[in-house]
């Protein structure tokens, strides 16, 4: 779900991120706040002319019911690599780049999802992304971000998420839905 910059008065003291360098902040109780985005179980602020990352469980402080946590993927039928392949990349898909209404997928920031056989019934997942900028401030919480949602896939006990700059991002990588969606075709 997006806004179209819905105001509202933050109504208790709330954490949240500074965007796009990724700073712990404290947006004060009694400020005017504009909901640009609510995408993947957080939202992005506009509070005095500053872009911030709010996280779900403190949409009360903006007026809004708490995000439920995401469920975990559960893959259909008996636990396999390519089950848990198919979960990752659905979570995958549900991470956001707080300043672009776009997924990481979507986005072209993920480079590989490889599921590995860690045990019986057990998975290790090896992932590599991108960011749109390499000085992005947000690179280690979008990556902890993945690396906690692919967590929740069961028989999944490990996730190893690198961050990578060979090949360097750019529009070209962006999906054929998400530019038009964005208006860059």
């Amino acid at each position: 779900m997006r806004y179209d910059r819905q105001e509202v008065v933050v109504s208790r003291d709330c954490p949240a991120v500074t965007v796009p360098y990724g700073s712990p902040v404290t947006i004060e109780k009694g400020c005017y706040a504009q909901i640009t985005q609510q995408l993947g179980g957080s939202y992005t602020v506009l509070v005095e002319g500053n872009l911030y990352r709010v996280e779900g469980v403190d949409a009360d402080a903006l007026g809004l019911e708490a995000a439920d946590p995401d469920q975990p993927a559960v893959p259909d039928g008996p636990i396999t690599a390519e089950s848990v392949e198919d979960a990752a990349w659905a979570l995958l898909a549900t991470c956001y780049d707080p300043e672009i209404p776009i997924d990481i997928v979507n986005l072209g920031l993920v480079y590989s999802c490889k599921v590995l056989e860690a045990g019986e019934n057990l998975y290790r997942i090896d992932m590599e992304m991108t960011l749109t900028a390499p000085g992005c401030g947000m690179g280690s919480m979008i990556a902890d971000e993945a690396r906690g949602k692919l967590l929740t896939i069961p028989g999944v006990d490990e996730v190893k998420v690198d961050l990578v700059w060979d090949p360097p991002w750019s529009r070209d990588m962006i999906s054929e839905a998400a530019r038009l969606e964005m208006g860059l075709m």
